[in-house]
């Protein structure tokens, strides 16, 4: 056999040598890339005005004659609609609860401070999207205590029901804050910023901005993402 028949064989195993260990070093290279990697988290917050108000008008009444009470019930609750509806809250935006009656006379435990046999507990409600107005009809109450209602106002609950309409843009946001925190961690470790591993979106949450603002609404979502580090 001459010299370049056995030179031949021998370039192809070292050929074939060289390639395996180029594999096996990219996939050693690989196995430690995909090992650096950074967890961040992406907040995105914003603050919206409440679209959706449940208002309940309370009040109560007391008397020995039942259909006395009735009859002030009845009363009351025409006032309170008419207040409402001559200002721009709709009938259909208004409901009217059954009264809660309690029948003193019939309790054996009753007690002897109070002075009345009957006692109604009765509730107006508004339902409504016109959250402006019911704010401003809360600062005309005193309407009603001068036709003689005595009410009170349980708790109101604004809500802000258009999510969907905002979710899109707060995920991209969040996104880009995570991706921004991301990058400043690369850099200041030396790193180059990978591809994303996993990426989870948290929940969305809606709060009231402040007690003393609930029609002002914040709206937080954060992102967490892990990225990969390259060198």
């Amino acid at each position: 056999m001459n010299n370049a028949s056995r030179f031949v064989p021998a370039l192809l195993v070292a050929l074939g040598l060289l390639a395996l260990g180029l594999t096996i070093k990219s996939g050693i290279d690989n196995i430690a890339y995909r090992d650096r990697e950074v967890t961040v988290r992406g907040l995105a917050e914003r603050e919206v005005e409440a679209n959706l108000v449940t208002w309940p008008i309370t009040y109560s009444l007391a008397g020995n004659d039942l259909q006395a009470v009735y009859d002030k019930v009845s009363r009351n609750n025409d006032i309170i609609v008419k207040f409402l509806t001559s200002n721009g809250i709709s009938s259909d935006e208004i409901s009217v609860n059954p009264p809660d009656t309690y029948d003193a006379a019939s309790n054996r435990y009753r007690s002897d401070s109070f002075a009345y046999n009957y006692s109604v507990n009765c509730t107006v409600t508004v339902t409504t999207s016109k959250v402006d107005k019911v704010r401003e009809l809360l600062n005309r109450q005193a309407e009603l205590l001068k036709q003689g209602v005595p009410f009170s106002n349980s708790y109101i609950n604004y809500q802000y029901t258009q999510l969907n309409s905002i979710k899109p843009e707060m995920i991209a946001e969040a996104t880009k804050n995570a991706r921004a925190a991301a990058s400043q961690f690369a850099a200041d470790s030396e790193s180059n910023l990978g591809k994303i591993k996993t990426a989870t979106q948290g929940q969305f949450s809606i709060e009231d901005s402040d007690s003393s603002t609930p029609f002002i609404k914040k709206v937080r979502v954060v992102s967490t993402i892990v990225y990969y580090l390259e060198d």
